[in-house]
């Protein structure tokens, strides 16, 4: 995708790095320091999980309330786009192959950086990512073509979305634990430096907003417990957990916010 945003940063080198099904762009700008990125959609775009503009101000409010984040150079449009760019955060994703003595502290970091999300005052966060926002939301994607059903978990390949809506309505939980979540909170939007294993960032905050803590644990744990490689295994998920602390984990809540990310 070309917009105006390439001609203000002619002696920049842009790189693709992904481009989702839904159309969103993200490139890395290298170069002149600092190095960049920079998020793109149409501006016609009708999917939430792509409001650069939501996106953009909550990397303000997590940098306002002392959360690491991406430092915003400049959030604009055209005619036909949108997007944000930011600095590059320093450091390593927790998705990348780590040596096996550190991945247990990667799964501690990323166990604290939930913790300290979910410390945050809700009275002071205006972003709601509560059950009757989110579920709205999902069937909305259902209507608009924006699940990608080939994609699905396991256990539910195959799925239609009329499939997937019904579980979801099936299953979920009478009462909300409303955190701030970080909302999409997978290894690969944790970073990490590579020698103190300490969290240097959090990007792709787009989901962030007032949920139920299991929203994070669930997906967390998820990628935690996968043991193919570069991944780590049931016993880091169990770890994370243990560093977590607080209130016991509901494993039908897990189940349930496992269920409502095949809708994102």
């Amino acid at each position: 995708m070309k917009s105006s945003l390439h001609r203000k940063y002619p002696h920049h080198e842009w790189n693709a790095v992904t481009d989702g099904d839904s159309g969103a762009f993200v490139h890395r700008l290298t170069g002149p320091q600092p190095e960049l990125y920079a998020k793109i959609a149409p501006r016609a775009l009708d999917n939430s999980a792509f409001d650069l503009a939501g996106e953009a101000d909550r990397l303000d409010w997590l940098a306002r309330h002392g959360i690491p984040v991406p430092r915003i150079v400049e959030r604009g449009g055209d005619d036909t786009s949108v997007w944000i760019v930011t600095e590059a955060v320093p450091g390593v994703s927790a998705a990348e192959e780590w040596p096996e003595h550190q991945r247990p502290a990667v799964a501690e970091a990323m166990a604290r950086i939930a913790r300290t999300l979910h410390d945050l005052p809700v009275a002071e966060c205006p972003f709601d990512r509560s059950l009757a926002v989110a579920m709205d939301e999902a069937r909305h994607n259902v209507r608009a073509g924006l699940v990608d059903l080939e994609d699905l978990d396991e256990a539910r390949r195959g799925w239609s979305g009329a499939q997937l809506l019904a579980e979801l309505d099936r299953t979920r939980p009478e009462t909300e634990d409303i955190v701030v979540c970080h909302g999409d909170l997978c290894p690969d939007n944790v970073v990490l430096d590579p020698e103190t294993c300490e969290v240097t960032g959090v990007i792709d905050v787009g989901r962030l907003g007032l949920a139920d803590r299991h929203a994070d644990l669930a997906l967390a744990t998820r990628e935690l417990e996968i043991e193919e490689d570069p991944w780590f295994g049931p016993e880091y998920a169990r770890g994370f957990l243990t560093e977590y602390g607080g209130p016991g984990v509901d494993k039908d809540k897990l189940a349930f916010y496992r269920l409502l990310d095949e809708f994102f």
